[in-house]
C-alpha cells in the first residue's frame, strides 16, 4: 500500500484539513499519516480560533514519519507561521520526498486568515521553489502573484508567474470565476484547461484539501502530474456533487460517495 502524509491544521468540524485530507487518502486506497501544524476551533459556519503546534513539535512529527515509514507523497496544506515554514522546508529539504502536493491556505471560506501575512513571503519564496505541483484558488493565485484574475487568460497568466518561482507545475482553480469552473494546469510547456460543470450548493467546506490531497494520492501511486490532476479533478466534482448538508453553514463535500454507493450505503449521502 502506498504511504502519503499531510502537513496541516485540524478542523474540529471534520470538513477541511487533516481531516478530509485522511478521508481522502482513505478513499483513494493509500495510507494516510499526518503532521499537525495547528489546531482548529471551526464549524461549517467559520473559525473562531487557532492555536500553532510548536515548530519542534512539528519537526519531530516529521521526523517520526521519514524515519520509520517510507512516503510516497506529501501534501502540505494549512502553515500560517513563518518559522512553521521555515521548519517544514527544512525538513523537506532533509528527506527529499519524490511528491510534494502544496495547497497554499491562506483564507478560510468565512473570511478568517489561516495565513500570517508576514508569513506569505517565507511561503512563496521558501515552499513553493520545493512543490511538485501548487494548487492556489484565485484569491490565493491573486496574492501569490500581485495581479487582478477575472478570465481563463488571466490564470494563464498566473500560472507563468507561479511557475517561475519554482514549482514543477501549477494549478490555479478556477471555481471563483462567475463564468466557469475550469481550472487550468501549467507545467511550464503547455496549458491544459480542466472543465467540469458549476455544480450549484453551498456546501463546498473542504474542497481544496481535498483536491489536493486527492491529487497526492494519485502521484504517491505512480500516475503522472496531468493523470493525477485529471482524476482529482473527477474525484472532486463527485464529492461535490453529492456534498452533505451537515450544520447550519458550509457543510462538507462527500469523501466516500463512490465507495459507499458500491457498498449499497446510498442512504448515508
Amino acid at each position: 500500500m502506498k504511504k502519503v502524509l499531510t502537513i496541516a491544521g485540524s478542523d474540529s468540524s471534520g470538513g477541511a484539513g487533516i481531516q478530509a485530507d485522511i478521508k481522502t487518502f482513505s478513499a483513494h486506497g493509500v495510507f494516510g499519516m499526518s503532521v499537525i501544524t495547528a489546531v482548529t476551533a471551526q464549524n461549517t459556519q467559520g473559525v473562531f480560533a487557532v492555536q500553532d503546534i510548536d515548530d519542534d513539535v512539528i519537526a519531530k512529527q516529521i521526523d517520526a514519519i521519514f524515519q520509520d515509514i517510507e512516503v510516497d507523497a506529501v501534501k502540505i496544506g494549512m502553515v500560517s507561521q513563518v518559522n512553521t515554514i521555515k521548519t517544514i522546508a527544512a525538513k523537506l529539504k532533509e528527506y527529499q520526498p519524490q511528491n510534494v502536493v502544496l495547497d497554499p491556505v491562506m483564507v478560510a471560506k468565512s473570511g478568517f486568515h489561516l495565513l500570517n501575512p508576514q508569513a506569505k513571503d517565507t511561503l512563496v519564496h521558501t515552499l513553493l521553489p520545493l512543490a511538485t505541483i501548487v494548487t492556489p484558488n484565485i484569491p490565493e493565485a491573486e496574492v501569490i502573484t500581485e495581479m487582478e484574475i477575472a478570465n481563463l487568460g488571466d490564470m494563464e497568466e498566473a500560472c507563468r508567474k507561479i511557475f517561475s518561482l519554482g514549482p514543477q507545475s501549477v494549478l490555479v482553480k478556477g471555481g471563483h470565476l462567475a463564468a466557469s469552473s475550469t481550472d487550468v494546469f501549467f507545467d511550464g510547456q503547455a496549458f491544459t484547461y480542466l472543465k467540469s460543470p458549476r455544480i450549484h450548493t453551498k456546501n463546498t467546506h473542504g474542497t481544496g484539501c481535498t483536491l489536493s490531497a486527492a491529487i497526492a494520492s494519485n502521484l504517491g501511486k505512480g500516475d503522472n502530474l496531468l493523470e493525477a490532476v485529471k482524476k482529482a479533478k473527477e474525484y472532486i466534482t463527485v464529492a461535490i456533487e453529492h456534498a452533505l448538508s451537515i450544520g447550519k453553514g458550509v457543510g462538507p463535500t462527500h469523501h466516500f460517495y463512490v465507495l459507499y454507493q458500491k457498498g449499497g450505503l446510498i442512504d448515508a449521502e
